[in-house]
């Protein structure tokens, strides 16, 4: 996995159900128009409010209608055991890389028991070929996953955590564990673009991909000359819709695009976006 990967929403019905048709209609369109891969199920795909059933079956579509090569797919939850299954099925459809959340319920979580937690995930799926990254996401999790362990875990068992995506906008966590030997680093940002050539970082996992693509394309493949205007425009963009209800804005961005309303549905806790907020993505879209 290298370059510009979208996180990306999942469309519902009003029963809360995915819609798998015009979800693969937008991946697809992700990877004609500048994305190197898709990430699915994972936060800005609401998956945490998902079940293993409609999970499953999401990926189980995906990995019979998209290039298995270009997805990773969200798999951690706090319950161990449903980690491991929905990893094991991960595995069993193909998928190369499943993207695992630390056990983020019980806190204070310890090193050894961060360590003892992802160490079963590799025990349990034993020979099989599926990658770990680690998703360290503490602004939602409220774990910070300490670099030390990361470590460990990749020295350890070198051939199952071979990477991260990073979501806490700290670049020199990220920096840091860019000098990890064959160690692959995906800050959130495609502000990170930047940055990339310098600190070795191998991409950028956004949710805000899902609208920037061709302009992140553009910087990923130019990213040793650190273009300054360009990512300045990414980031102005990219704050812009993130500034309010970023997962509800990708999708009514999304349905802007596709002129589907089944776009917008999202599922509680998560809000829909008032009329102000949709006149401000409105601007937006026709300006870029």
């Amino acid at each position: 996995m290298h370059g510009i990967i979208a996180a990306v929403p999942t469309p519902l019905c009003n029963n809360g159900d995915p819609i798998h048709d015009i979800f693969i209609s937008h991946c697809s369109w992700l990877l004609e128009n500048g994305c190197d891969g898709i990430n699915i199920l994972g936060t800005t795909g609401e998956a945490n409010s998902l079940n293993n059933k409609q999970r499953i079956a999401l990926m189980k579509f995906s990995s019979s209608r998209l290039n298995l090569n270009k997805l990773m797919v969200g798999t951690g939850t706090p319950s161990l055991s449903e980690t491991i299954s929905l990893t094991e099925t991960a595995d069993d459809l193909g998928y190369k890389v499943a993207l695992v959340l630390p056990p983020y319920y019980y806190k204070p979580a310890t090193n050894l028991g961060l360590f003892d937690w992802y160490k079963t995930l590799h025990m349990k799926l034993n020979a099989r070929k599926i990658k770990v990254f680690f998703y360290n996401f503490p602004q939602m999790t409220g774990i910070q996953i300490p670099i030390e362990i990361i470590k460990k875990l990749n020295q350890l068992f070198p051939e199952r955590f071979t990477g991260i995506k990073d979501s806490s906008g700290d670049l020199s966590y990220c920096h840091e564990l860019s000098k990890i030997s064959q160690f692959s680093v995906f800050p959130s940002s495609e502000v990170s673009i930047g940055e990339a050539h310098k600190c070795n970082f191998s991409g950028c996992i956004s949710a805000t991909a899902n609208q920037t693509s061709s302009l992140c394309a553009i910087a990923w493949e130019n990213r040793a000359n650190k273009n300054i205007t360009l990512i300045g425009k990414i980031k102005v963009i990219r704050e812009r819709i993130a500034s309010d209800s970023l997962i509800a804005s990708i999708k009514f961005l999304v349905s802007l695009k596709t002129k589907n309303k089944e776009w917008c549905n999202i599922l509680p806790p998560l809000n829909k976006l008032n009329n102000d907020r949709k006149e401000e993505l409105l601007k937006l879209n026709q300006n870029l």
